[in-house]
């Protein structure tokens, strides 16, 4: 809200995952900590429902909210239009049905989907959990956990796999474009020694004839020719000069370190959705279908905690390794003495 240039379309998933997150800090953890504490309810049944059907809906929303941004990030990548067709009412849609799914999950114990030893576990033992029903734990299980999980995972993956072959394919574009600036400069070269006019050389129609005979779905010429080849090919340089190699070299470096970087950024962010909701969601599924299992309290609140942590690492993953947040939130946190310090910084990089 006090940054014009976050206000984009794509952050209003972003802003709707902070208010999920920010619902689990407000209405979930307080009581959650509460009950951590006396290791007993004694908060009443009506109050114990509120509290499990909020943590449901709010652990819910915010899982489901990593899905729909990695869908939108999976179209960006894959689709060219999509920056066309991502509009306020499409994300706004998204949202709604996000929100939907998460209230339809939670509310399923309310209407009365709860097993029968339900009221003797609040009034007699004193334990407030959600429903132990096998079948809504199943539903509810998958639905805010297992499918998300495999399609997130699905995302990322194509995502990777996406990022990869564009990567190389710039790679190989440019090997093929120095390949022409060289074969451009020796026909150059037997023209000039043969005392014959540039334009009836390759020169000018070899380099329009080659760059169309580039598939365009599969090749962008804008960056296909970056400002160190097209150099290469003006530059008169011989074709086999230690300029022009280690040019090539530091870009295939960069190359590689772009595509090491986009593996381990989706390896964060998958890894750390796992890391936290995994254990408990295996506990949850295991607790009404496995009688025989014996599970620690202890085990059961540490992974319980382990998911509130998810909120507290989502604003870590999906903004401070922002360039755009970052900045937003060093000019709200250090005020106008780091946008004085940036403009500086900035006009200095522009002068050199």
């Amino acid at each position: 809200m006090l940054e014009r240039n976050l206000q984009s379309v794509a952050n209003h998933l972003i802003l709707s995952l902070a208010v999920a997150d920010l619902l689990v800090a407000c209405l979930v953890m307080p009581l959650g900590a509460v009950y951590e504490v006396s290791k007993e309810w004694r908060l009443g049944a009506d109050l114990c429902d509120m509290w499990t059907s909020s943590d449901v809906l709010c652990c819910t929303a915010s899982i489901l909210h990593l899905v729909a941004i990695a869908l939108d990030r999976y179209w960006a990548v894959t689709d060219i239009d999509y920056a066309h067709q991502r509009t306020a009412r499409r994300i706004g849609y998204m949202i709604i049905i996000i929100w939907t799914l998460s209230v339809l999950v939670s509310i399923a114990p309310l209407l009365g989907w709860k097993d029968p030893e339900w009221e003797t576990r609040v009034y007699q033992d004193l334990q407030c959990i959600v429903s132990q029903d096998i079948g809504y734990q199943i539903f509810a299980t998958a639905s805010s956990f297992y499918v998300p999980l495999l399609v997130i995972l699905f995302l990322y993956w194509r995502i990777f796999l996406a990022a990869r072959k564009r990567i190389r394919r710039r790679q190989q574009v440019r090997s093929f474009s120095t390949f022409k600036c060289r074969e451009t400069t020796t026909a150059f070269t037997n023209v000039s020694s043969a005392n014959t006019s540039p334009e009836k050389g390759s020169l000018g129609n070899g380099i329009e004839r080659d760059r169309i005979e580039i598939d365009p779905p599969t090749a962008d010429i804008s960056m296909a020719y970056p400002s160190g080849n097209q150099a290469s090919c003006s530059s008169s340089r011989p074709p086999g000069s230690s300029g022009l190699a280690s040019r090539k070299k530091t870009q295939s470096s960069t190359d590689s370190k772009r595509e090491r970087k986009a593996a381990k950024t989706l390896a964060i962010i998958t890894g750390a959705f796992v890391c936290c909701w995994l254990p408990f969601f295996i506990i949850a599924i295991l607790l009404p279908t496995c009688t025989s299992c014996d599970i620690s309290p202890l085990i059961t609140s540490v992974c319980l905690w382990l998911g509130y942590f998810n909120s507290t690492l989502n604003p870590i993953i999906y903004t401070i390794f922002s360039p755009e947040f970052r900045h937003a939130f060093k000019r709200i946190l250090c005020g106008r003495r780091y946008s004085l310090r940036r403009t500086r910084n900035l006009g200095v990089r522009h002068m050199r």
